[in-house]
């Protein structure tokens, strides 16, 4: 028998998860974009969605574990929320997109695609990361940050500029001190104490006006470091 909740329900209807069972769910209520009735993605038990504002999973989209999602949060397609993992706000997961984790998606942000945000990694505010992009570790994205592609983000970063970061891995830490500071020619921090290796590309999202090419090289202590663009 299905169990009755205040704004849905776990329905008959399961698939076979790990050995264990996922629940499609069934709004008992009207609220926000989802009408009475509407059949939403699986839960595997009720604690994984929250009762109040307007959080919703729908599509094939799967919750488990202890993950939770609430506020007015949307998890869509054939996104997968679990572990620890918890979205909140306005935030939206959706596309193929994983979180899991001690993983936190809050605000107004987005991870879509097949990207993946795991550990204790954060993503907030306005940020979106989408592609084949990892943000793991103890990072953090947020603000208007835009991490895509192939781009990896991860260690103790932080990525909050007003960029588009769709190559590269940006790890935090700083051990061996060879890489402090990074500049634009607009002198506007990039990175810091943050490792960046491997080929990587930034794309200003910026008015135009204000576009600054970013240079060829840079040295610092005396070591010149080239910067591709791919």
């Amino acid at each position: 028998m299905s169990k009755e909740y205040i704004k849905f329900k776990l329905t008959d209807e399961f698939i076979t998860f790990w050995g264990g069972k996922l629940f499609r769910i069934e709004a008992t209520a009207s609220f926000g974009d989802v009408e009475k009735g509407d059949k939403g993605g699986y839960v595997e038990k009720a604690e994984n969605l929250s009762n109040e504002g307007d959080a919703w999973v729908s599509g094939n989209a799967q919750v488990y574990g202890n993950a939770r999602v609430s506020g007015d949060a949307q998890v869509s397609g054939d996104a997968q929320v679990s572990g620890d993992a918890r979205v909140s706000g306005n935030a939206w997961v959706y596309g193929n997109a994983q979180v899991y984790g001690n993983a936190r998606v809050s605000g107004d942000a987005q991870v879509s695609g097949d990207a993946q945000v795991s550990g204790d990694a954060r993503v907030s505010g306005d940020a979106q990361v989408s592609g084949d992009a990892r943000v793991s570790g103890n990072a953090w994205v947020y603000g208007n940050a835009q991490v895509y592609g192939n781009a990896w983000v991860y260690g103790d970063a932080r990525v909050s500029a007003k960029k588009a970061f769709n190559k590269g891995w940006f790890i935090g830490g700083d051990d061996t001190e060879k890489i402090t500071r990074i500049e634009d020619q607009m002198g506007n921090d990039y990175w810091k104490t943050q490792y960046v290796l491997g080929d990587y590309e930034i794309n200003d999202i910026e008015p135009a006006e204000e576009k600054a090419t970013h240079p060829k090289e840079i040295v610092i202590d005396g070591a010149t470091y080239i910067l591709k663009d791919k």
